[in-house]
This record gives structure tokens, sequence and C-alpha cells, in this order.
């Protein structure tokens, strides 16, 4: 009888249905990570190894690749949300926010110029359209992207120019194509409450 080697990544005792919400959000930080690190593509089993549960339970939480990405995201729009809504918020400070999720995520980038679904609003059109309005709500009165399509259109421009092998050379990116388009950008950085 041979033995398999053990794991490195061991993992924690199941602690069964009381545990749901915290393997929820440890899956979602670990898609982050992961998605961060090897984009979209990258297996559902990383995802499930770096949050230290089974397969089965991120299948139980999202039944598809779509559904782990979608969390992601929404938290992502969520935190540019919150940001545009602290109270000392400034156009400025939520696109700092923005710049940190462009910088962070491949899946943002993908979200911010995501075509509609035919026939209908996809899902990742109805988030993009909620960034845009809070950014939108932010834009101090004529401002050089007050004009309709001009704001996410600079958005997608810096997220295309957002590349690169670590996320300080997407942010260095980001950064440098915010200032060609004249536009202040404050930390970029999560947002904390």
């Amino acid at each position: 009888m041979t033995q398999q080697p053990m794991s490195d990544e061991r993992r924690r005792a199941n602690q069964g249905p009381k545990a749901a919400a915290c393997n929820r959000a440890a899956l979602a930080a670990a898609a982050r990570e992961i998605y961060a690190e090897f984009g979209l593509d990258a297996p559902l089993s990383a995802i499930a190894r770096r949050a230290g549960v089974g397969q089965g339970v991120l299948y139980r939480h999202f039944p598809d690749r779509a559904a782990v990405a979608s969390a992601v995201l929404e938290e992502n729009v969520r935190q540019v949300e919150q940001a545009a809504a602290a109270e000392d918020a400034t156009f400025a400070a939520a696109l700092g926010v923005l710049t940190w999720h462009i910088t962070e995520s491949a899946a943002f980038i993908s979200l911010l110029h995501h075509p509609d679904e035919e026939g209908g609003r996809s899902s990742l059109r109805v988030l993009s359209e909620r960034v845009e309005r809070v950014l939108r709500d932010l834009l101090p009165k004529g401002h050089r992207l007050g004009a309709a399509n001009d704001l996410m259109l600079a958005v997608a421009m810096v997220s295309g120019a957002a590349t690169g092998p670590s996320r300080e050379e997407r942010e260095r990116r980001a950064l440098a194509a915010w200032r060609l388009l004249d536009i202040e950008v404050g930390p970029v950085r999560p947002f904390a409450e």
C-alpha cells in the first residue's frame, strides 16, 4: 500500500452548515487572489484549495465558474459604490478605488467594457452601469468626462493600459494613462470603511 504525500495546504476540520458564511467569504477571497494571479481561466480546484475547502463546498455556494466570477465582481463594484458614498467622497478618491480593482483583477477589466448580450442586458452590463452611475454622481459639473460616453470610454482606455506581469506594473501603467488623460486620481487602494 503506497501512501499519498501530504499537501502543504491542510484543510480545516469540517464545521458543517454553521460555517457556510465563512466558507463563502473564504471562497470569494480565494477567487480574487487566484484570478489576480492566474486570470479567469484558473481551475476552480485552485480556488477551493486556497480557501481550505473541498470542491463540493465551492459548488454548493457557486454552481459554476460564472457564479464565482460574479461574486468577485459584485464585491469589486460594491467597494467602488462604498467609496463613492463615503462622507468625504471625491471623484479622485473613487477613481483610486476603481483603479485598484482594475490593477488587481483582470475580471474587473472585462466587466467595465463588456458588450450587451443579444436581446437583453447582461449581468456584467448591469454591474458596469452601477460603476458608471456612482462615478458620474461624483463628476464635478463641467468636467471633461461629462459627455455621454466619455467617462466609461476613459475607464476602458485606462483598463486597457493596465497590463503587466505584476500588480505594481499594472498600477504604474494605469496611473500613467490617467495622467495622459489629465485626470486626477486619489490613492490607489481598496475601499476600507
